[in-house]
């Protein structure tokens, strides 16, 4: 077992010590503790005493507060006994224009209203309960003046200054809490908007239908001079921070836009209104006439703001403006045409220029018609020039087919007797040359930079109604000259030249005014018609009507052939056809195959009238064999034969088609080969 410690006996009694000092310090803290809630007890006692005392000094203090408040009062009564009389005071400076001095009035109002509010704790006085409407009033005033400011400028510029002045030291006057800001010069820059729209695009000036040009030109006008009264009246009585002609410039033009807008919402405009707009809209707003002048400071630009019609306006527009343009000009070349045919049934013959051709008006007409509206655009805009060029070749080629119909009309009742014309030949020459003016006349339509391609369906149009009138004046001949081809060939054609001469005198009376008509379309018709001549000899000779009877027989008609190849060169020679394109020398081919004393080399003559003329038959060769009279079964084969076995014809020999238009006869049994179609 283990022994207890041994402390020594100093340590236990400073130990001891250490625990009655703290016994002691305890109850000092005691103490203290105790003393200060005694303490804190009397001090709540203390203040809930004063908070007694406090309620029963409350009425005091409100006596204290009306005193004070009376006492403020008593000093500004002389003050706040003339406010009524201020207020009527200010009114009338108001009233008088007097605009400065009201503003100073107002705010003496004002600020002595302001005096009483700290005293009166935001108490508001009877008094003045007129100054929120005395205010506005001369809001409006300034409002007003700035609306004017045109007109002020140029008759009493001391009220403009004196409005926006009053604007101005309202804009940096410290608006009191509680209180909103009048905002003036806002207002003021408003009324400057609201004034320029109101004298040029109040809804009252639209335009009416018709006069949507005069409009325009008085704008022209009066727009710039506004920017010049702008720039030389008006800016000198504002600030500089208004940029008055810039304010000016955008204002005009966004009013301006507004109001086309609004036109074009209406009813849709007429031609000339709609030329005029695009015309004035797209030239001549921003040009050196208008927006763009050198006069008009870089303040008034207004290039770079939203333009005055949008693409689909203009879109619109175009479209608007071909419709209608196209409608009058159909009218106008109806009735240009309608003109024309009614010349066609007169007793006189057409009228002739100096130089002796037929002439009309019409293709001038025509022509001026479509050349005014395409060039008219061309002020305008490149894409409606275009599109009015091709309305114009839309209209000339509906004319053109108008124009053919109206010549087979003429033509049928003539010719059908249902109502003859006392100069049939004279006006289809005159179509004739209407036909080439027209054709020679087309370029000058045709703007700068539009391909050519564009003309080919007119271009086809004018060869298709040339192909026409040639077509009907040489029906007209055929008309005239078959009776006479009656009688060819006959033994009687076979010793005379009678037939031919009444031929010759017939279409030498037919042509007798060809000359009448222009080259090159002169030679054109002489040459068709000196063909037509030929195709109808061709024709009559191979009808079958004579056989040669002898080798007499033969000769007389190779001789016929001859004089009468002869006699048809000398007639289209005086009538100026050029030699190179007649066709007549055909006959004196066809007399060596006549000619010709052995039948044994009619295959070589009948492969060198293939030579010359590719378009020959079998049939046509036959029914020449068959004129010989002379000629065997085997002796014809041979000859037939020879139109396949002879080499082919040359692509140069230049000759015009003739028997591919002559009706083959119809062929014989003796014409019929192995290898033919009877076989």
């Amino acid at each position: 077992m283990k022994s207890s410690p041994h402390f020594p006996l100093s340590v236990v009694q400073s130990y001891l010590e250490g625990v009655q000092t703290g016994v002691w310090q305890l109850a000092r803290a005691l103490e203290a503790v105790q003393e200060t809630h005694k303490t804190l007890s009397q001090a709540h006692k203390l203040l809930q005493s004063l908070a007694q005392a406090s309620k029963t000094l409350e009425p005091l203090q409100q006596r204290v507060a009306q005193h004070k408040q009376l006492q403020v009062l008593s000093q500004l009564l002389p003050r706040l006994q003339a406010v009524p009389a201020a207020v009527a005071h200010t009114q009338t400076l108001i009233d008088a224009q007097r605009l400065l001095e009201a503003y100073v009035s107002l705010r003496e109002l004002e600020q002595l209203q302001e005096e009483t509010w700290g005293p009166l704790g935001g108490l508001e006085l009877p008094v003045f309960q007129g100054l929120g409407l005395l205010a506005e009033a001369l809001g409006q005033a300034v409002e007003a003046a700035a609306g004017n400011a045109g007109q002020l400028a140029r008759e009493d510029p001391a009220l403009l200054v004196a409005a926006v002045r009053v604007a101005e030291v309202e804009a940096r006057r410290t608006t009191p809490l509680g209180q909103a800001p009048r905002d003036w010069r806002q207002r003021c820059l408003r009324a400057l908007q609201a004034g320029l729209e109101r004298v040029y695009f109040s809804t009252t000036v639209l335009p009416e239908p018709g006069a949507l040009a005069g409009w325009l030109e008085a704008l022209q006008v009066a727009l710039p001079a506004e920017l010049a009264i702008a720039e030389a009246l008006v800016a000198p009585c504002c600030p500089p921070h208004y940029n008055v002609v810039q304010l000016w410039a955008h204002t005009l033009h966004s009013g301006l836009r507004r109001t086309l807008k609004r036109l074009l919402e209406g009813p849709e405009l007429g031609a000339a209104d709609t030329f005029a707009l695009l015309h004035w809209a797209l030239q001549v707003y921003l040009g050196q006439e208008m927006m763009g002048s050198l006069e008009l400071g870089p303040d008034a630009d207004v290039s770079q703001l939203e333009p005055l019609l949008t693409l689909e306006n203009i879109e619109q527009l175009e479209a608007t403006f071909v419709a209608k343009v196209q409608a009058s000009v159909a009218q106008w070349l109806q009735k240009a045409l309608d003109g024309e045919v009614a010349e066609w049934s007169r007793e006189q013959e057409p009228k002739t220029d100096p130089s002796g051709f037929y002439h009309s008006p019409m293709p001038a007409i025509v022509l001026q018609i479509l050349a005014e509206n395409i060039r008219v655009t061309s002020l305008v805009s490149e894409s409606l020039q275009r599109r009015v060029y091709g309305m114009a070749l839309s209209e000339l080629g509906t004319f053109l087919r108008s124009f053919n119909d109206a010549l087979i009309r003429f033509s049928r009742d003539h010719l059908q007797g249902d109502a003859l014309a006392p100069h049939y030949v004279p006006y289809l020459l005159a179509a004739f040359n209407h036909q080439s003016a027209l054709s020679s006349s087309l370029s000058v339509l045709q703007p700068d930079g539009v391909a050519s391609g564009v003309l080919v369906p007119v271009e086809t149009a004018l060869e298709e109604l040339q192909r026409r009138i040639c077509h009907l004046m040489l029906e007209a001949l055929q008309v005239e000259l078959q009776p006479l081809f009656a009688s060819l060939p006959s033994r009687r054609w076979l010793s005379s030249s009678e037939m031919l001469d009444s031929v010759c005198e017939q279409t030498s009376r037919f042509c007798g005014d060809f000359w009448r008509v222009r080259k090159p379309a002169g030679q054109l018709l002489l040459a068709e018609a000196e063909r037509t001549v030929v195709l109808l000899y061709l024709h009559a000779l191979m009808q079958g009507r004579l056989v040669c009877r002898s080798a007499s027989e033969r000769t007389q008609a190779a001789e016929r052939l001859q004089h009468d190849a002869g006699q048809l060169k000398e007639l289209f020679l005086g009538l100026g056809l050029e030699e190179s394109v007649h066709c007549s020398p055909v006959l004196l081919s066809l007399r060596e195959l006549l000619n010709l004393h052995d039948s044994t080399l009619l295959g070589l003559e009948v492969a060198g009238l293939r030579q010359q003329f590719p378009d020959v038959s079998e049939d046509h060769v036959s029914a020449l064999l068959d004129l010989r009279g002379d000629v065997s079964r085997e002796q014809r084969q041979a000859a037939l034969s020879s139109l396949q076995a002879g080499p082919p014809p040359s692509p140069s020999t230049g000759r015009r088609a003739l028997f591919s238009l002559v009706p083959a006869p119809t062929p014989s049994l003796t014409s019929c080969l192995t290898s033919g179609p009877c076989s």
